[in-house]
């Protein structure tokens, strides 16, 4: 595949930003990590024992962070389509968390164990074209949504990545129907381009 000027644009601004070369001596394995430290210091969703599920989890940036706030009474499930190489402390499941095979084996790992936060950074390949990302983005969203009703424990949180767009209000308002509170995040990590933003669901209704 060719390699074209924007490519090579965003080759060069990723591997010139900070936020990347401090992920890379710091060992985090994405600068996504900075973000979620962000998020969590300003919100306190990492508690100390809390069982946290971490969507779409590859390469692992956002499961590091988890399992090192969450410590040694803490659990981490990290679910993802791709491989992910193992983090000491996290449980991984390949495959698509939509079928029953892979619910039961995340049921298998929770035990009697409920869920506090359902987080999710997924993103699909990009096409280049807005529209398309975004829509792309927004349908993971809603099926992180999904599985956040389905499994969060009454007070539990959802923390997921969306962009702004034309899908976006009304996934704010699923929602602000599903939590009795919502708040809108854009951590410093995240660039200043990105539409993406993050929102914050707090106690189910």
């Amino acid at each position: 595949m060719a390699i074209t000027r924007t490519s090579k644009a965003w080759m060069r601004e990723h591997i010139n930003d900070p936020y990347v070369q401090l992920a890379k001596k710091e060992g985090w394995r994405s600068r996504a990590a900075f973000k979620l430290m962000e998020i969590d210091d300003k919100d306190r969703l990492l508690r100390r024992g809390e069982v946290v599920v971490d969507l779409g989890a590859t390469p692992g940036g956002w499961s590091q962070v988890a399992v090192k706030r969450v410590g040694d009474g803490g659990l981490v499930l990290a679910l993802d389509l791709l491989e992910m190489e193992p983090i000491h402390g996290v449980d991984f499941i390949q495959g698509d968390f939509r079928e029953e095979d892979v619910l039961k084996k995340l049921e298998e790992k929770l035990g009697k164990r409920q869920v506090g936060l359902v987080m999710s950074d997924m993103a699909p390949n990009m096409s280049g074209v807005p529209m398309v990302d975004q829509a792309r983005v927004m349908y993971l969203a809603e099926l992180g949504l999904e599985f956040s009703k389905a499994h969060l424990k009454p007070d539990g949180a959802f923390l997921v990545k969306v962009f702004q767009g034309t899908d976006y209000e009304n996934f704010l308002r699923s929602m602000r129907e599903a939590f009795k509170t919502v708040v809108v995040r854009k951590p410093d990590a995240s660039r200043d381009r990105s539409a993406e933003l993050y929102l914050l669901g707090r106690v189910l209704r």
